[in-house]
């Protein structure tokens, strides 16, 4: 598996960096309305999350500071676009927990780990981060039996979103990214 870590060099925010935040936050927000169309699987409320695989992008291209940023802007304008503004304390609170799990682990772990167990072990955290956040704000402890669900929900889509990035970052190449970015490669083969 090849993985593309790309490093800033110059400026932390350059107008061709703010663009592709854009598009990356554009293509998730429209990633997150089409997905929302659609009913919750197996359990309520429950979504395979396919727009979280461009913060982790973003996160892989830049930095935790952009991802974060793209997490952000999709989860307000979600909730905005979609008429959910419950939705933000849902969204937000799982994103962020998550993206920082994923930062985490490809700062600290990665390469010992593959993108696809990032991906795995920050969708779980993001699911259960959701369920405890409507625990605490509607007193209903019952609900924490959803968790486990919710988590294996999070694993299998996990898997899937870490192995679309991983295919994105391999298929995808380094000099499209130095094109687009104006950052420079540094290519790491297993």
């Amino acid at each position: 598996m090849v993985y593309n870590y790309l490093c800033m060099e110059g400026k932390r925010f350059t107008a061709k960096k703010l663009a592709v935040l854009g598009v990356l936050t554009a293509l998730s927000l429209i990633t997150f309305l089409i997905e929302n169309l659609f009913p919750p699987l197996l359990i309520p409320g429950a979504k395979l999350g396919l727009a979280n695989a461009f913060s982790f992008i973003a996160l892989i291209m830049f930095s935790p500071l952009e991802a974060f940023i793209v997490v952000g802007v999709r989860t307000v304008l979600g909730a905005i676009f979609a008429g959910n503004f419950a939705a933000v304390m849902y969204s937000f609170t799982g994103g962020v927990v998550s993206m920082a799990v994923s930062s985490l682990l490809m700062y600290c772990v990665h390469p010992k780990i593959s993108v696809i167990c990032v991906s795995v072990i920050a969708a779980a955290f993001h699911n259960f981060t959701q369920n405890a956040v409507f625990v605490l704000l509607s007193s209903t402890p019952l609900a924490f039996s959803y968790a486990p669900y919710l988590i294996l929900l999070g694993v299998l889509s996990g898997a899937f979103i870490g192995a679309a990035v991983t295919l994105i970052v391999k298929r995808v190449p380094t000099s499209a990214f130095e094109k687009i970015s104006g950052v420079y490669a540094k290519a790491e083969k297993k």
